[in-house]
């Protein structure tokens, strides 16, 4: 069983020829709404790719609430734990250019609300036998005692450190397993990205847990107690890579989940945040497990 506590959001996307710079106005294109936010991508993402999973988060009671939900009740997220707050249902306002980049921001809403009760409440039947995934969209004292449950009760914990935060450092070390990109990953060691290899050494002699960064194209790259893992991309052309990064945590977790190793684990979710890398939208594409079985067996 894996519990996701996190966001839930309302993606607003517009494609736009290219990127704004600061004051720029540039020509768009579409508009859409998709259901999105951290929380609810890794939560769908990992229903899945197989896995039984309970969404602790909170909507507004507004129209946007609904469609924020939706793919994850059609998917069959556990949505029990979901609460109605006195606050507008989260967005993520969007942007997406013609090469598949993105500039996103949040507005938090009822995510904003969201508090260390929360995790209390959420978390109440977590065991040892399950595993928590966590990111950092809602206030860090829920997610803080989030971790905590879990190190209480004996369950793997799972900590995306995206959108990196000024405590991020501090609260990193209460996970079993860290994943982060290239660039929060610099931030969190304090040192470039050039010296990668050395610094998840240094990280992970410090605070014996596990690091797994995520590197777009290349693949992703673990280090932890075992040792190190190294694990290659499906190569794909980009449409929209939004999703992608919460697509590799929720395949990831739910692939731990079913017990397999770090390293098989690592494989399938590289090649299903490839794969979501292929439809626009968060949620809207992120693959079924048939799919990435589909790319492991070729």
């Amino acid at each position: 069983m894996i519990t996701v506590f996190g966001s839930t959001n309302l993606d607003q996307i517009g494609t736009v020829t290219r990127l704004p710079k600061p004051g720029e106005t540039v020509a768009g294109g579409t508009f859409s709404m998709a259901p999105g936010g951290k929380g609810a991508n890794q939560a769908l993402a990992a229903r899945r790719a197989g896995a039984q999973v309970l969404h602790v988060s909170a909507v507004g009671a507004d129209a946007f609430a609904d469609l924020a939900l939706d793919l994850l009740q059609s998917g069959g997220v556990d949505l029990t734990r979901m609460r109605k707050a006195e606050a507008a249902t989260g967005i993520a306002m969007i942007f997406v250019d013609a090469e598949g980049e993105n500039v996103i921001a949040i507005l938090p809403g009822a995510n904003g609300t969201i508090g260390p009760d929360d995790a209390e409440h959420g978390l109440k039947d977590l065991s040892a036998s399950d595993t928590l995934l966590v990111q950092q969209e809602v206030p860090q004292a829920a997610t803080r005692r989030a971790l905590e449950i879990a190190r209480e009760r004996g369950a793997r914990s799972i900590l995306n450190t995206a959108p990196y935060l000024p405590d991020t450092g501090a609260l990193a070390p209460l996970a079993d397993i860290v994943i982060a990109n290239e660039t929060e990953f610099s931030l969190l060691s304090g040192r470039p990205i050039a010296e990668l290899d050395a610094a998840m050494a240094d990280w992970v002699a410090e605070t014996g847990r596990t690091i797994v960064v995520t590197l777009g194209p290349e693949g992703a790259r673990a280090m932890g107690p075992g040792g190190a893992i190294t694990v290659a991309a499906h190569r794909v052309e980009p449409v929209d890579t939004v999703g992608a990064g919460d697509t590799f945590c929720g395949y990831l977790a739910a692939a731990l989940d079913a017990g397999l190793s770090l390293e098989d684990a690592m494989r399938r979710a590289a090649v299903a945040g490839s794969l979501a890398c292929l439809k626009p939208g968060a949620q809207p594409a992120i693959p079924q497990s048939a799919d990435v079985d589909a790319v492991l067996a070729g």
